[in-house]
């Protein structure tokens, strides 16, 4: 199977240190397979879409040498796409209606004495499922039936081997929020199927949402990719670079840095080549540091 990598940054801000980090993995990654590397611009939460941010991160990465083989693709434009899986789900009565606001839904968990831990995704335990709301109904959200689901298994290329029970710790897990905008769970299945990625290279942040979209994959009858899960770029302050915690934008005035703190991070030689000026040399010697480094260690 020909080897088809993406990067799918939110336009909800510029490109920082930490997602040109994980832009140069899964660049290497497919450059390294001999395959080909595709851009998709999340862009589907609108409300939190910032206008100009998409733009400006196709500009920082063509700055630093990482360039798409393929038109770039942006997900507020494939709704019928995602209106289409919603429909073959519910077709097969997987989705129901969801009129739980999160206050509820905490309510609900204190109740059964079962908070979620802070920073994790609070289980929802089925309440409207329970009612069988009509998931037809406007305003309402729609969420995935994962009631009786098997726990989900799958290799990640550095952490290796993985369990989830998607049921036990998410619970159903919304498809489509009560405003109509689409789920990133949908979406990123969605579109990885229709543009025939075969691996996705993201930061390790991303991994808990993996045993989800295998679940989906499957509701779906969608292969699945092979997952690399990188390590995170840490602040000064030990937390995760990000956007929500002020980040700094990435610059384009001086691309070589940017790839060299990009690739320290990643394990491979950020020193060589001291003379270079441009970013096309460093990248074709990461090529073969990244083989030694992720794939033929």
């Amino acid at each position: 199977m020909a080897y088809v990598g993406r990067f799918a940054p939110s336009p909800t801000g510029p490109l920082h240190a930490g997602s040109l980090t994980t832009a140069l993995a899964s660049w290497l990654d497919a450059r390294a397979h001999g395959g080909r590397w595709l851009v998709r611009l999340e862009d589907v939460d609108t409300p939190r879409t910032i206008a100009g941010a998409g733009e400006l991160i196709l500009a920082q990465l063509t700055a630093h040498g990482l360039e798409p083989d393929e038109r770039v693709q942006w997900q507020s434009k494939r709704t019928a796409s995602y209106e289409d899986a919603l429909s073959r789900l519910s077709s097969a009565n997987l989705v129901y209606g969801c009129a739980c606001s999160r206050q509820v839904i905490l309510q609900a968990l204190a109740a059964q004495n079962t908070p979620p831990d802070r920073h994790t995704t609070a289980r929802y335990p089925g309440t409207c499922r329970d009612r069988a709301l009509n998931a037809a109904r406007t305003g309402l959200a729609q969420r995935l039936n994962t009631k009786g689901a098997e726990a989900i298994e799958w290799q990640d290329r550095r952490a290796g081997s993985q369990t989830e029970d998607v049921h036990g710790t998410v619970g159903d897990f919304v498809l489509r929020r009560a405003d109509g905008v689409w789920a990133y769970q949908l979406a990123v299945v969605v579109d990885d199927a229709e543009q025939g990625v075969t691996h996705v290279v993201r930061g390790a942040d991303l991994s808990d949402n993996t045993a989800r979209q295998i679940f989906l994959q499957r509701c779906l009858g969608l292969p699945t990719p092979v997952y690399l899960h990188t390590p995170l770029v840490m602040g000064a302050d030990g937390q995760k670079l990000s956007k929500q915690n002020g980040a700094e934008s990435l610059p384009t005035v001086d691309p070589i840095a940017g790839l060299r703190r990009a690739a320290a991070s990643l394990g491979l030689p950020a020193d060589v080549m001291p003379q270079v000026t441009t970013p096309y040399p460093l990248l074709a010697r990461w090529i073969e540091a990244w083989k030694v480094r992720w794939i033929d260690p």
